[in-house]
């Protein structure tokens, strides 16, 4: 059963052939055998209310496509009920009197939540090496990192411990773990998905996406997580392209005609072979399946990453400035007064990663650096953003998607780039010039490279292209059969 895509379950549920229940306690059981430490924290009595709750929903016949299928959520979404850590030290035990838009809005359609996912404190890491509560292993190979921050979702997806899964993007922090982990994720364009309840970490940036087995079960996620909401200040407005769609729509359209770009940046220096030998594969077949590659220039790819951490530690910064002892979360002992409380409390309730991000952010914001480090990272920011503007869209648009790989290897050595944290953040080369644009993005599995680990395909599209960019992934999923591999044992 928990091979199945969410898809077949879902059909399975309407036909009554398995009851939500049923469903809930298989997945449950498989996740309390698992050694992956992917989940944080699971509680059998909630999911197995929401499955009864779900159950006669379909029995009454008032159900949604997605109701009665299992569903996990990064643990960087509130959830009302369960614990809502953000992987830190600093909200070890803080439960959430409320729910995160996305959380509510899966409830709404009917899922059961089996728990909350492992990921890297706050969401800062391309590795799930810097949670408080432990590294996650990846299900292919548990001496390797699954990717970051969304490591424990990829994980569980591909280990099959729950059939769909809640990730965020700020750099890649989807699209690397489901390349990491041979899955399907989804970052849409910025603004797309509510952050209302989504513990901030770079405000500009962070975007929430569902990660699945399939790019159509990714369409059906997205269909319920999407959409205006009110109580976010990012949140897109319906004239702006906030609307409720059915990306399902244009799954199973023909690729004829579609123009592919493939950008030299992407192919340089730095990509290892084994990692591009699959991804030549994967355009080679897009040829057969009718489409057109072009190749193209992102010149301001490179800048990327100085501008990333740049931006990305300054909102850090401010963001994580709230957690000091105060109001909610963890508090040191034995201060002496206000100011030394403060100190003691975020020394310690912070990891290393959050620290140096914190101190790095702080920095460029300072008067006198504002000028010279943040203000010129934001107009990088709108160089970058220009390049896929004139590709994608100018009068000279040459291409329809973008297509590249999305890390310049495999996954790594669990511990190898721990004490390197410059080597990590190069890791995300080819993911984070997406972010800075506001751009959907996905990754799709595409083969297999060194140590026999997944490789995958990033896809990138225009703004509010999602529909179009799961069709691309899903008439390649419809022809080969990478998305049906899962680690041995499974």
């Amino acid at each position: 059963m928990h091979t199945k895509t969410i898809k077949e379950l879902s059909a399975l549920l309407q036909s009554k052939a398995i009851t939500a229940t049923e469903l809930a306690t298989h997945f449950l059981d498989r996740i309390e055998k698992s050694d992956l430490n992917a989940f944080l924290h699971v509680d059998r009595d909630l999911t197995l209310a929401q499955a009864a709750a779900a159950d006669a929903r379909i029995a009454a016949g008032t159900a949604t496509p997605l109701t009665g299928v299992p569903i996990a959520h990064k643990d960087i979404f509130v959830t009302k009920g369960w614990r809502s850590t953000a992987g830190s030290k600093m909200l070890a035990n803080y439960v959430s009197p409320f729910d995160a838009t996305v959380v509510e809005k899966f409830q709404q359609a009917g899922m059961v939540t089996l728990g909350k996912l492992n990921c890297d404190e706050f969401a800062m890491g391309s590795a799930n090496e810097n949670s408080a509560f432990g590294a996650v292993k990846n299900p292919w190979d548990k001496s390797a990192v699954p990717g970051g921050s969304s490591g424990g979702s990829a994980a569980a997806v591909a280990a099959r411990l729950a059939p769909g899964v809640t990730g965020t993007d700020t750099g890649g922090s989807i699209r690397q773990p489901a390349s990491f982990c041979g899955i399907t994720g989804i970052k849409p364009t910025y603004g797309r998905v509510s952050r209302f309840g989504m513990i901030a970490f770079a405000s500009s940036l962070d975007q929430g996406g569902p990660m699945a087995q399939t790019a159509e079960d990714c369409a059906l996620l997205l269909n319920a997580m999407a959409g205006f909401d009110e109580r976010d200040s990012t949140s897109l407005t319906p004239e702006l392209g906030g609307v409720d769609e059915d990306y399902t729509r244009e799954l199973g359209q023909p690729l004829t005609g579609l123009r592919i770009g493939v950008p030299k940046e992407y192919f340089g220096e730095g990509l290892s072979k084994d990692v591009e030998d699959a991804v030549r594969a994967a355009l080679a077949k897009y040829v057969e399946l009718g489409a057109t590659l072009v190749d193209i220039s992102l010149p301001n790819t490179k800048l990327s990453i100085p501008a990333y951490y740049m931006i990305a530690p300054a909102e850090a910064s401010s963001n994580l400035s709230r957690f000091d002892g105060v109001r909610y979360g963890f508090r040191a002992e034995g201060y002496k007064d206000l100011q030394d409380m403060y100190r003691k409390t975020r020394d310690q309730g912070f990891g290393n990663e959050v620290k140096r991000r914190i101190m790095v952010g702080t920095y460029v914001l300072c008067h006198g650096y504002y000028d010279a480090y943040y203000l010129k990272a934001q107009k990088i920011r709108r160089l970058i953003a220009q390049d896929f503007e004139k590709v994608l869209n100018g009068p000279d648009a040459v291409c329809d998607v973008i297509m590249g790989p999305v890390a310049p290897t495999v996954a790594w050595d669990l511990g190898d780039k721990s004490d390197d944290p410059v080597a990590a953040y190069l890791a995300d080369i080819y993911t984070l010039s997406t972010s800075l644009a506001g751009l959907p993005g996905m990754s799709i599995p595409v083969g297999f490279g060194a140590k026999d680990r997944p490789v995958g395909l990033q896809i990138i599209g225009k703004h509010f292209g999602e529909a179009r960019l799961l069709n691309v992934a899903h008439a390649y999923q419809q022809a080969t059969d990478w998305h049906t591999r899962a680690p041995a044992g499974i």
